[in-house]
């Protein structure tokens, strides 16, 4: 399916400052306000009021963005970690590509087939769509999780944790000191 042009008819500013305006607002989290400013800072006075633009033309762009996004892995690493929040032991589900990517992580009180079902669920629904093969650990709860959220990717158990995921931790406590 080809999208038809966006269209900027009738806007008293040239089609490449509304475009790029209204990319600002829907690629970064960015208010009107500061994209006005912005757009100050670079010579051109547009109010706030003007930048109005983003509901009219941000759907149509933002629908760009994701066809042209690049698609993650085809392989999804999924690991389990017990991690302590204000005291209260919860299971860290988490999502890795194959480039050690982190895709998903959801902190859950339970580690059943309940909790990798939703990790599931959500990660298909973000990613939009499934991966062809999902690595995971020794755990029985993914096996009954891929059948209740009828995945087609064929998943693959190992006896010890992934390498991606560990180096994917190592980068995450670094980042984080």
């Amino acid at each position: 399916m080809i999208a038809s042009p966006i269209r900027y008819k009738r806007h008293r500013f040239p089609a490449e400052l509304v475009a790029h305006a209204v990319w600002l607002y829907v690629r970064f989290p960015l208010s009107l306000r500061l994209v006005e400013e912005m757009r100050l800072e670079r010579g051109i006075v547009v109010s706030y009021e003007t930048m109005r633009w983003a509901t009219k033309f941000g759907p149509a762009i933002a629908c760009n963005l994701r066809r042209r996004a690049t698609r993650p892995g085809d392989v999804w690493h999924l690991d389990v970690v017990r991690i302590v929040i204000r005291g209260v032991v919860q299971w860290l589900w988490r999502a890795v590509n194959q480039h050690g990517f982190v895709l998903d992580e959801i902190p859950q009180q339970k580690r059943n087939t309940r909790a990798a079902t939703t990790l599931l669920v959500r990660l298909r629904k973000r990613q939009g769509w499934t991966s062809c093969r999902i690595v995971t650990d020794t755990l029985a709860s993914y096996g009954a999780a891929k059948r209740n959220a009828a995945l087609g990717a064929a998943p693959c158990s190992r006896q010890r944790p992934c390498l991606r995921q560990s180096q994917s931790r190592v980068c995450d406590r670094l980042s984080r000191r």
